[in-house]
């Protein structure tokens, strides 16, 4: 049912919509997927070392993170539109100064600010999808948005392999940026509001102390196995503890902090989401370093390999997601819980002679995972509760997403500085990286198989629902 406001003036067009979706759905992992590729080449030109390179990834997943549930909250406070299309807006300016990016700090700072934008597009796409689509068509128009996800995913390697190669990784970030000038031109023309605004307070205290605790919590990580390392975590924890307690206590919180305690659907999909996450996003990084470092690949060719697993999960998402509409998702996405366990076991024995055809089934088996996961998984989360929490659900499910991500690449660096410690990628590292990669696939597949149990728990969908 379309929000009272906008059935007054004028119905937004749902296929208009789609598209803007789309587009925004396909937009960041894109970025993300390409970058991977061109890590090399750029700690080559700034001759950035292995903790630096990460960061070029976990600083855009840091302010992404820390951004969603504020902008989520704004969402429902201001409007989805005017929160989507600042986005984008900012998302396309910070991509084209990437590009021009003197150094690797500069060019942190600036994918921290496409992190902000990309967050500000994220918790309004699924949100009004949610809304102006009804429940029998969610979980294929959810498909379709996940489906568009993962063709960036599989199209960002390759693409962003052939312009490396051949134009420099600076020319990622300028072919980004036409996409985004389409997308903030289709949501300038779109009719209609997405949805209708609540004037309600913002809670400016509890989003400081969020952004603070999340920052905490994943510079710790990224300093461990120093001191300084485990007192940031320490804090986190801490912050995390208070800033709990301070929104079951406040009238309009950022967060709904309630809505974990009284609905396990939601919880555990969450918790569920966030494992998975946490056990995949860091593979095609991981990938990219082991192809061209140890196995001494081009970015082009790397790329064509890395390109299996989103191909698969673009292919299969759309089914998986049609499927939750008819049987239970924790089902569903159980079953792809699973599978990603089995195909990151197989990624976890990786050698200096390992057949690349090995290496493609395994992603085969990773992408059928994620796919069977991720859409019936995202179908159970927003189906889970009333329309009025929409845009926080969608801003929760986000968060879960990107502080899974930053808990990958978290995990990564904390393993590089153990193992490699803080010093270029030469040959005399290439045993240390071969190490680290397979240590990191043996702790994802142990999160794999927690998050299994998991996903299990979280009940029946539909009864959560009738209940409330």
């Amino acid at each position: 049912m379309i929000p009272r406001l906008c059935e007054e003036k004028e119905a937004p067009d749902r296929r208009y919509i789609l598209i803007i979706a789309t587009v925004a759905a396909f937009l960041t992992p894109f970025m993300s997927s390409s970058i991977n590729i061109a890590l090399p080449a750029i700690g080559e030109e700034f001759m950035a070392d292995a903790i630096l390179l990460g960061w070029v990834q976990t600083a855009f997943l840091l302010a992404s993170a820390i951004c969603l549930v504020p902008f989520g909250r704004l969402a429902d406070i201001k409007g989805m539109k005017k929160v989507f299309l600042a986005g984008i807006v900012i998302f396309t300016l910070s991509t084209l100064v990437c590009g021009l990016s003197p150094s690797v700090h500069v060019l942190i700072a600036l994918r921290m600010a496409q992190g902000v934008g990309a967050a500000m597009t994220a918790v309004t796409a699924v949100a009004v999808l949610t809304a102006v689509f009804p429940a029998g068509e969610r979980g294929r128009v959810l498909g379709i948005n996940v489906a568009a996800v993962y063709t960036g995913l599989s199209m960002g390697p390759f693409i962003g392999g052939v312009l490396t190669q051949h134009l420099g990784w600076r020319s990622i970030f300028l072919a980004a940026v036409p996409l985004g000038l389409l997308a903030v031109v289709l949501t300038l023309r779109s009719r209609g509001e997405w949805s209708a605004p609540r004037p309600e307070p913002f809670d400016l205290t509890g989003s400081v102390v969020y952004g603070a605790t999340l920052l905490a919590l994943m510079y710790g990580l990224s300093r461990i196995p120093e001191a300084a390392g485990w007192v940031y975590l320490a804090l986190g924890a801490c912050g995390l503890a208070f800033f709990v307690r301070m929104e079951m206590r406040t009238k309009n919180p950022v967060l709904q902090v309630r809505i974990f305690r009284e609905n396990h659907v939601f919880t555990f999909s969450n918790l569920a989401a966030l494992i998975n996450y946490s056990a995949t996003f860091a593979v095609g990084f991981l990938l990219s370093l082991y192809l061209q470092f140890n196995r001494g690949l081009d970015p082009q060719t790397a790329g064509l390999i890395l390109i299996a697993q989103p191909i698969v999960q673009a292919l299969l998402s759309p089914a998986a997601g049609k499927l939750s509409d008819r049987m239970e998702p924790r089902i569903v996405a159980s079953a792809g819980m699973a599978v990603c366990a089995v195909g990151l076991a197989m990624l976890s024995v990786l050698t200096e002679e390992t057949p690349y055809p090995y290496i493609l089934v395994s992603l085969v088996v990773l992408g059928t995972g994620y796919a069977l996961f991720s859409s019936p998984n995202t179908n159970a989360i927003m189906s889970s509760v009333e329309k009025r929490y929409y845009g926080v659900a969608s801003a929760t499910l986000a968060t879960s997403r990107q502080v899974g991500m930053m808990l990958s690449m978290g995990a990564v660096m904390m393993i590089f500085s153990v193992v490699i410690g803080r010093v270029a990628i030469t040959p005399a590292e290439h045993a240390q990286l071969l190490s680290s990669v397979d240590l990191a696939f043996m702790l994802f597949v142990g999160l794999c198989v927690l998050g299994v149990f998991f996903s299990l728990a979280r009940g029946r969908v539909r009864e959560e629902t009738q209940r409330a």
